[in-house]
Order: C-alpha cells, then structure tokens, then sequence
C-alpha cells in the first residue's frame, strides 16, 4: 500500500476537520497520522496527514482543495509501506 503525506492549510471552523476526513474515508484512504497546529495570528489551521491507499493521492488532493474552508493541500511525500489492512 502506498503512503502519502499531505499538507493542508484550512480556515479554522468547527466542521472542518469533520469534512476533511469525511472526504478522505469516502476516497478510499485511511489515515495514519495526523497533525494539526492552529496559527498564532490568523484564523488559519495547518494539518499534516499521512494516509495509506493503493488509490492515485491526486485525487484526494483535488477533492481536499474543493472544499470550502481550505486554502491549500500540496502533497509531501510518497513512500511504499507493507500496511495490513
């Protein structure tokens, strides 16, 4: 299974965490890791995701970038792993 590690800059909403992983479950992928800081002076949030899939990750990504309150998702990293499902 193949892992991957996404960045994601989002506005800081009480749903947003909710959507954000709603849309990787309903993609095919799981997480593994996750990492959120909210910004000190701004409204922002900045979330590290490590998920595992054999799906394309730029399709997750597409999907992240359309939603609503985020700003930006870059992918970070790619690496294969033996992940037992």
């Amino acid at each position: 299974m193949m892992q991957h590690q996404l960045s994601i800059e989002a506005r800081c909403r009480p749903e947003i965490l909710e959507r954000i992983l709603r849309v990787v479950r309903h993609r095919g992928f799981r997480v593994c890791a996750m990492n959120m800081v909210s910004g000190v002076d701004t409204d922002n949030i900045n979330i590290e995701l490590t998920v595992a899939s054999q799906r394309s990750v730029d399709l997750l990504s597409t999907q992240l970038s359309k939603l609503m309150d985020v700003a930006c998702v870059q992918i970070q990293q790619q690496t294969t792993q033996q992940i037992r499902a």
